[in-house]
C-alpha cells in the first residue's frame, strides 16, 4: 500500500526507482568576459559547457549562450593555430575568421561520450579549414615583375609579325623581333601561360588541334583525402616511441582494437578508472609533443 507522504509528494507508485532517477543538469559558472579566460581556465571550463550543451536543445536562448561562450573562450586555440601561418601574406584577421569556422564545426561535432579532449578534435578542424582556406585563395606560383613585362611584350611583337604575313610566329620569330634569346622567349611563353584561364571542362585537344574524347577535368588529380591522416600519423610516430612499452599497448588496445576501457582493464588486469587515467595521460603527453613540433 503506498503512503501518503508518497502520494503527497506527487510520486507515480507505479514508476519504478530507475524510471524516476532524472539526471540532474550541469551546473555552469557565469563566465563575465569568455575571451580573457586563461587558456588552462579556459580546457576546464569548456568541458563542463560542453557537456551542458548536448544537454540543451538547439534554438533556446541558454543553447545559444553556452554555444556563444565556447567560442569566445577557445578563441585562444585558433590565435595559436593562426600563428603556425605567420609568414603568408594572407590578412591575419582573414586568417583568424576561417580559423574560427572550424572552431565552431568542432563544438557543434563534439561527442562527450567518446571520452576525448575537446582540443584533440580542434586542433585538427581549426587547422583544416585555414589550409583550405590558403588552397582555395592563393596561387601556387608568383610571376615575376620582368616576366609580366615581357608577356606584354610578347603579345605585342605576336601582333605586329602577324600584320606582317607571319600567322603562327614560332620563338625564334619572336625572339628576332624582339632581340632576345630563344630561351628567354620561351620563359616568358610559359608565364605567360599564368594570365590565362580556361574552362577545365572543355574538350581535351590533340596535337594538330584534333579533338579527343574527354575532358580537361578528367586529366586533373585531386587532393587524396587520406594525405593529412598520413602526415599525422608519420608525425606522431616519434612521439608514440618516446612512450613506454605500457602506454603503447594501451593506445593499441584502445584505437587499434577499439577495445573499451573495461575490456581493456580485463586484458590487463587493472580497474577502468585507472585505464582512464593512462590513457589520458598518453593522448596528452602526444599532443603537447605534436603541438610543439
Amino acid at each position: 500500500m503506498t503512503s501518503n507522504s508518497t502520494l503527497a509528494a506527487g510520486t507515480d507508485p507505479k514508476t519504478t526507482p530507475k524510471e524516476r532517477a532524472v539526471p540532474a543538469p550541469t551546473v555552469l559558472p557565469q563566465v563575465q568576459a569568455p575571451q580573457r579566460v586563461a587558456p588552462a581556465d579556459a580546457r576546464e571550463l569548456s568541458k563542463r559547457f560542453l557537456l551542458r550543451l548536448e544537454e540543451l536543445d538547439e534554438g533556446t536562448s541558454e543553447y545559444q549562450y553556452v554555444r556563444n561562450t565556447l567560442i569566445e573562450m577557445n578563441l585562444s586555440l585558433v590565435r595559436y593555430v593562426a600563428r603556425r601561418f605567420a609568414s603568408r601574406r594572407e590578412s591575419m584577421e582573414d586568417v583568424l575568421q576561417v580559423g574560427t569556422i572550424g572552431l565552431i564545426k568542432a563544438i557543434d561535432r563534439y561527442d562527450a561520450s567518446r571520452d576525448v579532449e575537446f582540443t584533440t578534435l580542434a586542433v585538427p578542424y581549426i587547422q583544416g579549414e585555414i589550409k583550405r582556406f590558403f588552397r582555395d585563395t592563393t596561387w601556387s606560383v608568383r610571376v615575376p615583375r620582368r616576366l609580366q613585362e615581357l608577356r606584354i611584350d610578347l603579345a605585342r611583337a605576336r601582333e605586329e609579325l602577324e600584320c606582317e604575313g607571319v600567322h603562327e610566329p614560332t620563338a625564334a620569330d619572336l625572339a628576332t623581333h624582339l632581340d632576345l634569346t630563344e630561351e628567354e622567349v620561351a620563359e616568358g611563353l610559359v608565364a605567360s601561360n599564368g594570365y590565362d584561364s580556361d574552362s577545365i571542362d572543355r574538350p581535351i585537344q590533340a596535337a594538330g588541334g584534333k579533338q579527343q574524347a574527354g575532358l580537361v577535368a578528367d586529366l586533373i588529380g585531386t587532393e587524396d583525402p587520406a594525405l593529412a591522416l598520413a602526415e599525422d600519423v608519420q608525425a606522431l610516430k616519434p612521439h608514440l616511441a618516446d612512450l613506454d612499452e605500457r602506454d603503447r599497448t594501451l593506445l593499441q588496445l584502445r584505437f587499434g582494437a577499439e577495445m573499451t576501457q573495461a575490456e581493456i582493464g580485463q586484458e590487463l588486469g587493472l580497474s577502468q578508472m585507472h585505464v582512464s587515467r593512462l590513457l589520458s595521460r598518453a593522448c596528452a603527453t602526444l599532443r603537447k609533443g605534436l603541438l610543439e613540433s
